[in-house]
């Protein structure tokens, strides 16, 4: 198969390094819950990696089928079915362009407050509205953790840039590339293909044959996804400060 040699582009010299980890523990957790078959969901191998260059299979894309949609669903609920032993991940990594920090941690709720969104406002530049950020989170810190760990029902191997750019489909089937990996609630995952679209009916249907979502899951959706918006807004400005907001005002029903 054709190789696809993927340059770093970024200002972090591991960005790569940690890619690659990523992708292999994906496959693993995969191979480990049964996921398998031609037209099974897959991750690319890594061929060899440095911190300049990651290398794999060449993916020859093709359009989404329904068939492909309910593979990516039904093996996604099987990777997220394999009970991870805790929360985080032993190094930071990336998410997109942007430093994400990692610990290990027994406490979702924690977890996810002290390493995903307070390292997100933290870094926003505007000084008023990291102060409004930080004065809203810690109003809702107490019941957003009960919250969090009520409902999480085990620490799962998570893609943590689940978009859907970041999956490809040729004509076998689905696979997945450019994780942010860490060890969390399922459902941040399944948040994120709703942020931007892209992912059919099948493709939810199929996971909730395997591993039904929560009944609280859409709640959960604007929680996990201020996470991303947060991001995007550190990165890309003030068009995402409206559903960073509109995300943050979910916190105030818990």
């Amino acid at each position: 198969m054709p190789e696809f040699i993927k340059h770093n582009a970024t200002s972090y010299p591991d960005a790569l390094i940690r890619e690659a980890e990523g992708l292999g523990l994906l496959a693993a957790v995969l191979e480990e819950a049964g996921v398998e078959g031609p037209r099974a969901l897959r991750v690319p191998e890594v061929r060899r990696v440095t911190a300049s260059e990651l290398v794999i299979p060449r993916i020859d894309p093709a359009p989404a089928t329904e068939e492909g949609m309910a593979a990516l669903g039904e093996g996604l609920a099987r990777m997220h079915g394999q009970v991870m032993p805790d929360y985080g991940f032993e190094v930071d990594n990336l998410i997109g362009l942007s430093p994400q920090r990692n610990t290990v941690m027994d406490d979702w709720g924690r977890f996810y407050l002290g390493y995903r969104l307070r390292p997100q406002i933290a870094m926003i530049k505007d000084d008023r509205v990291r102060d409004e950020f930080e004065s809203r989170l810690e109003s809702a810190e107490i019941p957003l953790r009960e919250f969090l760990n009520r409902h999480c029902q085990h620490p799962s191997l998570l893609h943590g840039d689940l978009w859907s750019g970041n999956v490809l489909f040729d004509r076998s089937g689905p696979w997945l590339i450019d994780p942010a990996v860490y060890r969390g609630d399922r459902e941040a995952d399944l948040a994120m293909t709703e942020l931007f679209g892209g992912f059919s009916p099948a493709f939810y249907k199929a996971y909730d044959s395997v591993f039904p979502r929560t009944d609280v899951y859409d709640l959960k959706v604007p929680i996990y996804n201020l996470y991303h918006t947060l991001n995007h807004y550190n990165l890309f400005g003030a068009s995402y400060l409206g559903a960073c907001r509109r995300n943050l005002q979910v916190l105030e029903r818990l």
